[in-house]
């Protein structure tokens, strides 16, 4: 399903830009992949030729997408293919085109692409599949590339203002997603810790409303570094949660937009973790 609205992309302290029509594809989530042999083998020399161009192990492999090294082995057995949002993690590696069979396993199209992203230009070989073996001969059809794009799964976890609760889910590893977002590659540089979750009510306008997406990158949790900035925070009671992190009387507090909701100061509450900064947000024009 593709959904296309006007929208405002800011960061947390200054707009990025203003993107008007076809912004964003949402793409319907679930598993796109095959479960015949040939599938099978297919996945398992993709992802050999890849770590392989990477001059990666597969402990380093592993590293990089959240798994363990003996999971690797078993893709490039072809004993079984990754979930969906560990296609998303190798397609954001790989660069174009190979990129694009990684995303094709998740969900994601070229087709989808280059309709909400008209300004990316890539070079994609539509009717072409590029032969493995050229990896190991060293020539050929190029297989992989510098990312121009990375594919940010939209989970479908609800990221509560201040007077709600939010998801009470806190490993984002786990969940399948309902769509894909696709952004240039700048604009999420940690892309394998990189989400996206709706924004439940509306106490951090006008800067968040209701039904809003977040960008969420979960790789820096220091709350010393994220002071003055949005975060994603959890709480087992209150679930997700999205605010400011402010210092407040000398210590760090969870601040709403508005001015109706006192502060949570952390050290009152150790239930309180952050979990992640919001890097950008996405939202309906007024």
């Amino acid at each position: 399903m593709e959904m296309y609205f006007n929208c405002t992309l800011r960061g947390n302290r200054a707009p990025m830009s203003v993107i008007r029509q076809s912004v964003i594809s949402f793409v319907s989530g679930g598993s796109m992949r095959r479960s015949s042999t040939d599938a099978n083998s297919e996945s398992a020399k993709r992802i050999g030729a890849l770590r392989l161009y990477l001059k990666d192990s597969r402990a380093t492999l592993a590293r990089k997408v959240g798994v363990s090294e003996e999971k690797v082995a078993l893709w490039e057995s072809g004993t079984e293919q990754p979930s969906p949002n560990l296609y998303i993690k190798l397609g954001n590696i790989a660069g174009e085109p190979s990129c694009w069979y990684f995303w094709e396993q998740a969900g994601l199209y070229s087709g989808h692409l280059m309709r909400v992203l008209p300004a990316v230009h890539l070079q994609l070989h539509k009717d072409k599949q590029p032969d493995l073996q050229v990896v190991h001969a060293g020539g050929g059809e190029r297989l992989f590339s510098k990312p121009q794009l990375h594919a940010i799964p939209l989970l479908p976890l609800k990221a509560a203002t201040y007077g709600l609760e939010g998801d009470k889910r806190l490993d984002f590893d786990g969940v399948p997603p309902q769509g894909l977002i696709a952004a240039p590659s700048d604009w999420a540089p940690n892309p394998a810790f990189t989400s996206c979750l709706r924004v439940r009510g509306d106490s951090m306008a006008p800067v968040l409303r209701d039904g809003y997406i977040i960008v969420v990158d979960t790789s820096d949790t220091n709350r010393k570094q994220l002071v003055d900035k949005m975060v994603v925070a959890w709480h087992p009671d209150k679930g997700i949660t999205v605010s400011w992190l402010k210092m407040v009387d000398g210590g760090e507090a969870l601040v709403s937009q508005s001015a109706q909701y006192l502060p949570v100061v952390l050290s009152r509450d150790k239930s309180w973790r952050v979990i992640g900064k919001v890097i950008w947000w996405i939202g309906r024009d007024s």
